[in-house]
């Protein structure tokens, strides 16, 4: 007994260590679909992340909301979720999404149920088709869903799949979204703004120095911005250029973060383009109202020197895009991102 004694201090802290550890290997990624519900939800250790949606009220597949490692939800509740408060305006940001403006002249990234009758046949939907792969797992889940851009004209253009790899480090939740683009036919991306991985963040994420206008489309149609109350609005952009706060719209970089503050809580919202990807490194579409893009389709909109892109994939071609996304619960330096683009862009080669 005398001996056991000996060793019970020693014991005590291996049983330390050892929960230490066993905390950290069990955090766990599960994913679970509810294809009745048209959802599929995402939780880290039991703690909501994200959820993949294809409501019928959208035109689009999204994920919504996007919430951090500590409870904050970060992107707008309007249109899914009203909150008191919340701008209304571009009824199409809802979570985040991958759309564009303007492939083979019908504007997919526009297209809400605010559209006029007399207008639809104009734009186009990307519509969920199924779910090709669900896993969970100790360290990420996967998701693999298939959809197709169909257009106003009720003819398919494109097939879409996409995987989505969500995982968490620390204070960190990532999702990881490759995109491939099949064209059914040949399929023209005009050189436009509106595009093509993006997000609407919430209210207290939105630029301290945002007045609200018009905001124009590339097919003419104005948006109206209202000028709002800016009090408990504190986001500011910074890209991987060294470009800060408004000044971002328009500008590339290889990342771009958004860093903002509600109560006691600090995030920080990275979004990191890849080597690999058409455009790289992309524009930002990166608005003080809360629109959140990466855009490496559009060149001569962003910079009217520059000759127009109008990026084309063949009939049976494909292109893929790699994003990824980064919410932060604190304030994240350059040095840290660069890191994070760096790690990303050695992952998918």
């Amino acid at each position: 007994m005398r001996r056991l004694g000996r060793y019970l201090p020693l014991l005590a802290m291996a049983m330390i260590v050892s929960s230490a550890f066993g905390s950290d290997s069990a955090k766990h990624v599960k994913v679970t679909p509810d294809e009745t519900q048209r959802r599929v939800d995402i939780t880290i250790d039991g703690k909501p992340f994200t959820s993949f949606i294809w409501p019928t009220t959208l035109k689009k597949p999204t994920l919504f909301p996007l919430i951090t490692s500590e409870g904050i939800t970060v992107t707008r509740g309007y249109p899914l979720e009203p909150r008191p408060g919340e701008r209304v305006d571009h009824p199409h940001h809802a979570g985040l999404w991958f759309n564009y403006g303007s492939a083979n002249g019908f504007d997919f990234w526009n297209n809400s149920d605010a559209i006029k009758p007399e207008d639809r046949a104009k734009m186009g939907d990307v519509v969920f088709k199924k779910i090709l792969k669900v896993r969970s797992g100790s360290d990420r889940g996967e998701l693999d869903v298939e959809s197709t851009w169909v257009t106003g004209q009720k003819q398919p253009i494109l097939e879409q799949t996409t995987r989505y790899i969500f995982s968490g480090h620390g204070n960190a939740r990532i999702i990881d979204q490759i995109v491939t683009l099949k064209a059914l036919d040949r399929v023209v991306f005009r050189d436009d703004k509106e595009g093509l991985l993006g997000m609407r963040v919430a209210r207290w994420l939105e630029s301290p120095n945002e007045k609200g206008g018009t905001f124009t489309d590339a097919s003419g149609k104005p948006t109206e911005v209202a000028a709002t109350d800016t009090t408990g609005a504190t986001g500011v952009y910074l890209t991987s250029e060294g470009v800060k706060g408004d000044a971002a719209w328009g500008t590339r970089g290889r990342w771009c973060s958004l860093t903002g503050h509600t109560g006691d809580h600090t995030v920080t919202i990275g979004i990191f383009d890849h080597p690999r990807n058409p455009g790289f490194p992309t524009y930002w579409h990166a608005r003080g109202y809360g629109l959140f893009a990466a855009n490496p389709l559009g060149r001569n909109i962003f910079d009217p020197k520059q000759p127009a892109l109008n990026f084309t994939i063949e009939k049976g071609q494909t292109a893929t895009f790699r994003y990824r996304v980064v919410l932060y619960s604190q304030q994240t330096d350059a040095a840290a991102l660069n890191r994070e683009a760096d790690s990303f862009a050695a992952e998918y080669k």
